[in-house]
């Protein structure tokens, strides 16, 4: 039985390792046309191959690299916005500004330049969806470096926003995958609470199919949340403010 997605086009950034693979893998086994990005074309060029897709070789964070991907794969139907980057930080009074920097370049500028590059002709062709990357880090305790953790508290905050302003018109998601191994999260001990790899691809490919447009602007764990119920419990979910990030007093 054909998927729902066949034939749809997406748009995987930070698609060469880790995560962004793993998502583009998946969508590309649900019948769709996957154009990944990365800056190493090695990497960017292996994954292509391997699922039949569209390497694109750049920096999220260069305006000219993205507004290039956007232009090159034309019609895109789901903007997975997951390029993204951490600091070996020490103390941040130590760190050296213009890489503390960079973080925020990759992990906020580089999702604002993604969603910025496909959402008029999203608009123009009356739909589309984009999910986007975030993280743990943006409210839990203890977190580690300023500059990832405050970068993914601002990208939040970000979807949550674009989420109000395309209102009716495009779903924007923000996920976290919980703690999966990849090389960005090498340093952590073997007995972390891990994250199975597959979950995060499996959510971004559930929220491709239509299926849970209810919930956009929501925060969804790929691992502590069923989606199902979500989707089931959307009317509560949006009265109660649930599924949210805010400040409690």
């Amino acid at each position: 039985m054909p998927s729902e997605l066949e034939g749809q086009v997406a748009l995987v950034t930070g698609g060469g390792r880790g995560i962004g693979a793993g998502i583009a893998r998946e969508l590309a086994s649900a019948g769709m046309r996957v154009a990944v990005t990365g800056r190493t074309r090695e990497e960017v060029e292996a994954v292509a191959a391997e699922i039949g897709g569209t390497a694109l070789v750049g920096d999220v964070a260069r305006r000219e690299d993205v507004e290039r991907w956007a232009a090159e794969v034309g019609e895109i139907d789901l903007l997975v916005a997951n390029a993204g980057r951490n600091l070996r930080e020490g103390h941040a009074w130590e760190t050296e500004p213009d890489e503390w920097w960079n973080v925020f370049e990759v992990n906020v500028f580089g999702v604002y330049l993604s969603c910025r590059s496909v959402i008029p002709g999203m608009l123009e062709r009356g739909g589309g969806r984009i999910v986007i990357t975030g993280s743990g880090a943006a409210y839990l305790p203890h977190s580690g470096a300023t500059a990832y953790s405050a970068s993914k508290a601002s990208v939040w905050r970000f979807g949550e926003t674009l989420a109000e302003q395309l209102e009716g018109r495009i779903p924007v998601f923000v996920i976290s995958p919980g703690l999966v191994r990849t090389e960005m999260t090498k340093r952590a001990p073997d007995d972390a609470p891990w994250t199975p790899p597959e979950l995060a691809p499996r959510l971004v490919r559930a929220l491709a199919s239509g299926r849970a447009d209810a919930l956009s602007g929501r925060y969804i764990h790929a691992e502590h949340d069923d989606l199902e119920d979500l989707i089931r419990r959307a009317d509560e979910i949006k009265r109660d403010d649930l599924n949210i990030i805010r400040l409690q007093r």
